[in-house]
């Protein structure tokens, strides 16, 4: 049995497998296997307006250009993402830790493939399980004070994506407050705005999803709570976990971090902790498991 179970690393939306890079660095100190993968239409996936890189800059046509990302949904995401957990663990379970949006996939793989996750992670993240798309969430009350559609430079809409414009000043430091509002050091955050994907495909969002108590509700769940956060406010995080818990076998289990929406740039170690923690408990969950049906 292997000392540890393999660990998958889900950006959300606009991020890339990069923004893992600091807590793989902390688990890998820790012998803990991780891999942090990109979701279609991110980071190695992702394709940008052209209108992106014309010069003299139009920010006209450039908020009315359709995205090249329109076509990815949760579910054809999912189908790619289920293939890179299998990948990654040679077919058995892995612990699959789904930040923000990468929750939406994440959730849609769950229910594809339930026998590939040995445990679902969610930080602070969309699990839409009641047939309501995430961008449901977005507008709900309990998510009053968010500041990621601050930042958005095009009506998602009509280009069929959330498309941010990271050379705008202003919208800069929107992203900022939305992702970041934690992060001392300045530089970090910087180079992470710099790095962002420039369309979120709106597919993943807008498309609702059917889970079931058979496949989804199945497997465990936890859920980091991040008490700062400016992107998914607290009180619809607190909705999420309740919805999760209304689906599944076992209750979700909830560890809280004093965080903005990015704590796997703010606060890496205590993140990477609590994904070692649980990391290490799945073989022993097995074996209890086993030895209960024997």
């Amino acid at each position: 049995m292997r000392a540890t179970t393999p660990v998958v690393l889900v950006h959300g939306f606009w991020h890339g497998s990069w923004c893992w890079s600091l807590v793989g660095e902390q688990l890998a100190a820790h012998g803990v296997a991780s891999v942090a993968v990109d979701l279609d239409g991110h980071g190695l996936k992702s394709r940008s307006p052209r209108s992106r890189w014309r010069r003299p800059f139009d920010s006209g046509a450039f908020a009315a250009e359709p995205s090249p990302t329109v076509g990815i949904t949760a579910s054809s995401a999912a189908a790619s993402l289920v293939e890179q957990i299998r990948r990654i663990g040679g077919g058995l379970p892995c612990l699959v830790v789904a930040h923000s949006m990468g929750g939406v996939v994440a959730t849609a793989a769950a229910e594809q493939a339930p026998e590939l996750f040995a445990e679902l992670m969610y930080v602070s993240a969309f699990a839409p399980v009641n047939g309501r798309p995430a961008a449901h969430y977005t507008m709900l009350p309990e998510n009053e004070g968010e500041r990621v559609a601050a930042g958005l430079a095009a009506d998602p809409a009509s280009v069929g994506a959330l498309r941010y414009d990271t050379g705008d000043h202003d919208r800069r430091r929107a992203i900022r407050e939305a992702f970041y509002n934690d992060c001392i050091d300045e530089e970090t955050a910087e180079a992470a705005i710099s790095l962002l994907t420039t369309d979120a495909p709106a597919g993943i969002a807008g498309e609702p999803l059917t889970v079931t108590a058979e496949r989804y509700g199945s497997i465990p769940h936890s859920y980091i709570f991040c008490a700062r956060d400016n992107a998914v406010r607290p009180a619809l995080q607190r909705l999420v976990v309740k919805e999760i818990d209304a689906l599944s076998a076992r209750p979700t289990t909830v560890v809280e971090l004093d965080t903005s929406h990015s704590p796997f740039l703010s606060q890496p170690a205590a993140l990477a902790d609590v994904i070692e923690t649980a990391s290490k408990a799945i073989p022993r969950r097995a074996v209890r498991a086993v030895r209960a049906v024997r």
